[in-house]
C-alpha cells in the first residue's frame, strides 16, 4: 500500500507528540495548532483502525501497538532530518541556527568567550544560548547541544567529550590565616566547606598510588558554581574549584590553593546532543571548535599554574 503525503505528515506529528510529551508541546514545536495535531492523531487511529494512545487530561501513554508504530514514525522523521542535514552540509558556508545550553558559570567563563570566536569565523550560523544550572530536556526544548559534566549514557542522547578540566583546593587568605593551611588530606575533616549541591560531598584525593576520601560539611551550600567561588573568596570555607575559575582569583590574590602536591578529581565536560543531529555540519563544527578551544585554554592555564 502506498503511503500518502498526508499520512506521512500525520506520522511525523504522532512522533513529535510522543517526543514532546503532550499535544500542546508538539503543536508549539511544529508550528501547528493543537486542534490540527489532534486531527492528525485521530485520523491516524481511524485509518489504522487501532488505538495508538491512551490519553487523559494530563498524560499520554502509548498502547502496545502505538509503541511499535512510534518506532517506525520516529525512524522516518530521523531520515527526513538526516536528508535535510546532508543538503546543509553541501553548502560552501555553514548557516542556520544552533541552540546551545550550558551551566551558568562554565558558560560565562569558557563557552561564551569560545562562541565569540566561533561566531566571527562562521557569521552565518545564528546562536541561541541558554545559560542555566538546571538539566534541560534537550529533546523537548529543541536544543542542538548541551554542555554537561556527564554523558548521560541512559538518556538515549549522544555525547562527545570536549575537555578534561583540572581542579584545585582553594580558600581565601583570610580563611587560611584564621584556620591554618592543611598539610595532609586528613587535616581537611576539621575545616569548613562551601558545599556545591551538584557534586558529591565526598572529596576524592590522590597522590601517586595513595588515595583518600574526605567527607566534607559546611554551613553554606549552593547549586551555582559562581556563588560557591564567591563564598570561598569571602572566607566562609574551602572548595574544590575548576582551575579555569580559580586561576584569575589566584592571580588577584583573593584565593589561595592548598595541598598542591595532591591531585583532586578532574571534571570531564561533554557535548550532549540528540542522535538525529549527529551528522549536522554546524554541530560538528561547534563541537570541534569547542574541543580545540578548551585544549588551548586549559594548556595555557595548566602551564601557568
Amino acid at each position: 500500500m502506498n503511503v500518502s503525503l498526508e499520512r506521512l505528515k500525520s506520522m511525523v506529528v504522532f512522533a513529535q507528540v510522543i517526543e514532546q510529551g503532550s499535544l500542546s508541546a508538539a503543536a508549539t514545536h511544529l508550528g501547528l495548532s493543537r486542534a490540527v495535531v489532534s486531527y492528525h492523531l485521530k485520523k491516524l487511529e481511524d485509518q489504522l483502525d487501532v488505538k495508538l494512545l491512551n490519553r487523559s487530561t494530563r498524560t499520554i501513554n502509548l498502547t502496545e501497538a502505538g509503541r511499535a508504530y512510534y518506532e517506525r514514525c520516529h525512524a522516518i522523521a530521523e531520515q527526513a532530518n538526516a536528508a535535510n542535514q546532508q543538503i546543509e552540509n553541501t553548502k560552501s558556508e555553514p548557516a542556520g541556527l544552533l541552540r546551545i545550553t550550558c551551566p551558568v558559570n562554565v558558560g560565562l567563563q569558557t563557552i561564551v568567550p569560545a562562541l565569540n570566536e566561533f561566531k566571527r569565523i562562521y557569521p552565518r550560523i545564528s546562536l541561541d544560548i541558554m545559560l542555566t544550572d538546571e538539566v534541560v530536556n534537550i529533546m523537548k526544548e529543541g536544543i542542538d547541544l548541551a554542555v554537561r559534566g556527564a554523558p548521560l549514557p541512559d538518556s538515549g542522547l549522544q555525547a562527545s567529550k570536549l575537555a578534561t578540566l583540572k581542579t584545585c583546593l582553594c580558600g581565601s587568605p583570610e580563611y587560611f590565616l584564621k584556620y591554618g593551611q592543611p598539610d595532609h588530606p586528613n587535616d581537611l575533616v576539621d575545616h569548613q566547606w562551601v558545599m556545591y549541591k551538584l557534586t558529591s560531598s565526598e572529596l576524592n584525593i590522590t597522590k601517586g598510588s595513595r588515595s583518600y576520601k574526605v567527607a566534607t560539611k559546611g554551613s553554606i551550600s549552593t547549586n551555582n558554581a559562581a556563588a560557591r567561588t564567591a563564598f570561598v573568596e569571602a572566607g566562609h570555607g574551602l572548595a574544590r574549584i575548576p582551575l579555569y575559575d580559580a586561576w584569575p582569583k589566584i592571580q588577584a590574590g583573593t584565593l589561595q590553593t592548598a595541598l598542591d602536591d595532591y591531585d583532586f578529581s578532574d571534571i570531564n565536560v561533554y557535548g550532549v546532543f540528540p542522535p538525529g543531529t549527529a551528522n549536522s555540519k554546524k554541530l560538528r563544527l561547534v563541537l570541534n571548535f569547542l574541543q580545540s578551544y578548551f585544549t588551548k585554554q586549559m594548556n595555557v592555564k595548566n602551564t601557568q599554574y
